[in-house]
């Protein structure tokens, strides 16, 4: 059994905090021995477990505006292709395979066809991190072998389960946190982004009781689709790392 896991929640660009907690850990002396993610926190594991460094990767989404990204990824159709995030994978992860990742990685993706709930953990990478990140309405299914592929949240955006029997001791990382809100003061896709948030709210918080460190940023007035604040992004999780640093230290 491996010592210690960490679980990446899917969440967009709020899912740079997740960078912030993996740059935590590693000063306080922690390494994962294995990760699991889905959508955003899928990506970053992959990203992190093929030896870029938190900071690293970082700069890499702030090497990217929102709109460079979305002129990158959006199809003729006004839906987003995978294309683009299959060229920005072939540049960061050349090799496309699970198996030559320096940490083991389980990416959790939906079967829109069976609707269940389905992790892959070997074979080729690049389609399921894509497939795991494809939000239903904006991006395209992915097919891959039996299955059409999109975000992993819609049934399982903290996916502890997974990993919770192969390590000693787990921390989840979860940037979905509910605020309340007043409905005046939201967008439209606020709406949409807390609706997605309400309807797998039961799912992460029986999940999060499977960790052993539950850590939720505080990420009020960040959007889901807003990559311009990266750096505020990357401090939360940095932070909210440095409340549990004793624990932690404990662990190491």
């Amino acid at each position: 059994m491996l010592g210690f896991g960490v679980v990446l929640s899917g969440g967009g660009a709020r899912g740079i905090a997740h960078l912030g907690v993996l740059q935590a850990l590693e000063e306080i002396g922690i390494r994962p021995d294995i990760l699991s993610g889905v959508s955003a926190g899928a990506l970053i594991g992959a990203l992190y477990g093929a030896g870029h460094s938190p900071q690293h990767i970082l700069e890499l989404v702030k090497s990217h505006t929102s709109s460079s990204l979305v002129r990158m990824i959006l199809s003729p159709s006004g839906l987003f292709s995978p294309a683009g995030l299959s060229k920005l994978l072939k540049e960061t992860i050349p090799h496309d395979s699970f198996d030559l990742l320096r940490i083991p990685l389980y990416v959790t993706a939906t079967d829109i066809g069976s609707g269940e709930s389905v992790t892959f953990s070997e074979g080729q990478l690049h389609p399921v991190l894509i497939g795991s990140s494809s939000i239903p309405g904006l991006f395209t299914p992915v097919k891959f072998g039996r299955h059409y592929l999109v975000d992993g949240g819609v049934r399982n955006n903290l996916p502890v389960n997974c990993i919770r029997d192969k390590c000693h001791k787990i921390l989840g990382s979860h940037v979905n946190k509910l605020y309340h809100d007043h409905p005046e003061q939201l967008g439209r896709f606020q709406v949409l982004e807390k609706s997605f948030h309400l309807a797998v709210a039961n799912t992460v918080a029986t999940h999060a009781l499977q960790c052993d460190i539950f850590l939720e940023p505080e990420l009020r007035s960040h959007q889901m689709f807003e990559m311009k604040h990266a750096d505020q992004l990357f401090k939360a999780g940095y932070d909210v790392v440095l409340k549990q640093k004793e624990l932690l230290k404990a662990w190491v």
